[in-house]
Formats: C-alpha cells, sequence, structure tokens
C-alpha cells in the first residue's frame, strides 16, 4: 500500500471534506464531529462531476455520510454504498492520522 498526503489534520475541520488526486484516482477525504476519518470516490455516480467532497456530512441511523450537492443522493462513508440506491456506491480508501498528516493509501 502507497499512502499519499492529503492535508495537515488542521486544514480538515471538522463536518468538512477536501477533494485529493491520488494519481489518477479522485478521493473526498472527510473529518467526522466524532474525529473519524473517511475516503470515498469523489465522482458522483449519477452525474459524473467530482463534487463530493463538496457534499453535505451528516448522519443516518448512527451511519456518517455524505450528501451529493448535485442530486442530493445520500452515501454511507464507512462503505461508499448509496443508502437512496443500494445498487450504486462509491469506492473507499483506507485512511488515517500520521504525524499530525491526514493520508490516504491506495493499493
Amino acid at each position: 500500500m502507497k499512502w499519499h498526503r492529503v492535508c495537515t489534520a488542521a486544514a480538515l475541520p471538522p463536518e468538512y471534506g477536501v477533494a485529493a488526486l491520488l494519481g489518477e484516482d479522485g478521493a473526498a477525504v472527510f473529518r467526522t464531529a466524532g474525529d473519524g476519518l473517511f475516503a470515498v470516490g469523489n465522482v458522483d455516480p449519477f452525474s459524473g462531476a467530482g463534487v463530493i467532497s463538496r457534499g453535505i456530512v451528516g448522519d443516518r441511523d448512527g451511519e456518517p455520510t455524505v450528501s451529493s450537492p448535485m442530486h442530493k443522493h445520500v452515501f454511507s462513508l464507512r462503505t461508499g454504498t448509496c443508502l437512496d440506491e443500494p445498487s450504486v456506491a462509491l469506492p473507499t480508501y483506507p485512511v488515517r492520522y500520521r504525524g499530525g498528516d491526514v493520508e490516504v493509501g491506495l493499493t
């Protein structure tokens, strides 16, 4: 696994996301209010636009989520699955804090 530095932890406030280009893959990295880190694909599968990082972070029945700003589909940050249409999913990536930075892993 190769880890890519995305930003400092201080640059990623709770309940926000940032976009990251990891080679040819675009990721959306989120920090939740409970200091959880999640990384999913940044491209909305319904519109094809790279906008997931600008989505609204929330919670559905204890599941951390992000709502796409395009069509408001809600995705699980843990699994990438669309909670409105379970046959559609975003890719997910391992993410971690390391030495004050946020890193995303690619295999």
